[in-house]
């Protein structure tokens, strides 16, 4: 199974959800009684900010795929088949980091291509650091979206 694929069944189920914690909400509404009525709009604000928060990483989801077809089809998608790993599969960290270095240069030599960022957002993830990964493709997604 995909992870497209996955990713839409997780959504489904949390629609799902969502749409029974509203029902749970609206009943509390309905009591008319101090601690029912704030009880019912927190629970109403649970699904509101659970699906913001989905759609959030869905449209990220969506744009770096977009970004990534858009890389290969200008022939830019590195092959990282290459690089050495260890036997669990992670990239070396020896390589890793050289393959980092490189891609921050150019990044310095040109901060305004989001292909630049993307491709530095894909070291970070070869590096393991996850967090930072997320926030450069967002840097790369601002300067794409404004392409």
């Amino acid at each position: 199974m995909s992870t497209r694929t996955v990713a839409f069944l997780i959504t489904a189920a949390l629609a799902v959800y969502f749409v029974l914690l509203g029902g749970r909400a609206v009943v509390l509404l309905g009591t008319g009684e101090p601690v029912g009525v704030a009880l019912g709009v927190g629970v109403l604000l649970l699904p509101l900010v659970g699906a913001w928060i989905a759609w959030t990483n869905i449209r990220f989801g969506f744009t770096t795929e977009r970004m990534a077809r858009r890389l290969e089809a200008e022939g830019a998608l590195p092959d990282l088949s290459g690089l050495p790993r260890t036997p669990s599969g992670r990239v070396e960290r020896a390589a890793a980091d050289e393959w980092f270095e490189e891609r921050k240069r150019d990044v310095e030599a040109r901060p305004e291509d989001w292909r630049t960022w993307f491709l530095l957002a894909q070291a970070y993830d070869l590096s393991g650091d996850r967090g930072r990964a997320r926030e450069t493709m967002r840097k790369a997604i601002g300067l794409f979206s404004g392409v």
